[in-house]
């Protein structure tokens, strides 16, 4: 068979052009298949995210208590949770530093007026009864006080006192002056309960030991009175 000059014959495709469109058709599947794996990453970034903020949140309601260590910023709803609690107006109760006794309203005081001095609340146990505007300023500080009188059972009474010195923020004295045998206080919150062993000491312990009603947040329990006052 004669070729025509006339009619150029089709010329087989040149192998670099070849091999650069191969090239280019790799890279961009391969840019393909990256963008994919990067979007499914940030899919699961995120709903693991999420996932945490929702756990977080989660064991937060069921502490009662914010990331900052605080209970419920009210308290309200966590007030609920305690049989026979009393509450009163922190708005009402003064806080001035004053150089002689208190009259207050309730006895043991949950709050008031006190004396610029308080009594050292790391966990103290102390035998003695404590002057009322000494131990109110604990309060104001963030601690939990435990009283007791005459009533109450001498197993509860160890038991509470053995509680109270693993606790900071808490402190403990005989009160013969109070209405039930055992009587828990912190600012402007007070329940009765009837042992060591009443779950209500969990829960106002839970609550309001350096709770959202500390009048003084970051207030020390130390370097105040290790011994009662004459």
């Amino acid at each position: 068979m004669s070729l025509d000059p006339r009619h150029p014959q089709p010329q087989a495709p040149d192998d670099r052009a070849r091999s650069t469109r191969n090239r280019a058709i790799a890279i961009g599947a391969g840019a393909v298949v990256v963008a994919g794996l990067v979007a499914f990453g940030s899919y699961l970034l995120l709903g693991n995210s999420a996932a945490d903020e929702k756990s977080g949140g989660t064991a937060a309601a069921q502490d009662g208590k914010h990331p900052s260590g605080h209970g419920d910023a009210h308290g309200d709803h966590a007030d609920a949770t305690i049989d026979g609690l009393k509450s009163w107006d922190a708005a009402k109760l003064g806080r001035d530093h004053v150089a002689g006794a208190v009259d207050y309203p309730m006895r043991p005081p949950v709050g008031g007026d006190h004396n610029q001095s308080w009594m050292n609340c790391d966990g103290d146990v102390y035998e003695k009864a404590l002057p009322d505007v000494n131990a109110v300023h604990s309060l104001e500080h963030g601690a939990v006080w435990v009283t007791y009188n005459g009533k109450a059972a001498d197993a509860d009474v160890a038991k509470l006192a053995e509680r109270v010195k693993k606790t900071p923020f808490t402190l403990m004295s005989p009160y013969e002056g109070q209405e039930g045998a055992i009587v828990l206080s912190a600012w402007g919150k007070q329940v009765t309960v009837d042992g060591a062993d009443d779950e209500r000491v969990d829960h106002f312990f839970g609550q309001f030991v350096q709770g959202a009603q500390t009048p003084e947040p970051g207030a020390p329990c130390t370097g105040g009175l290790a011994t009662v006052p004459q």
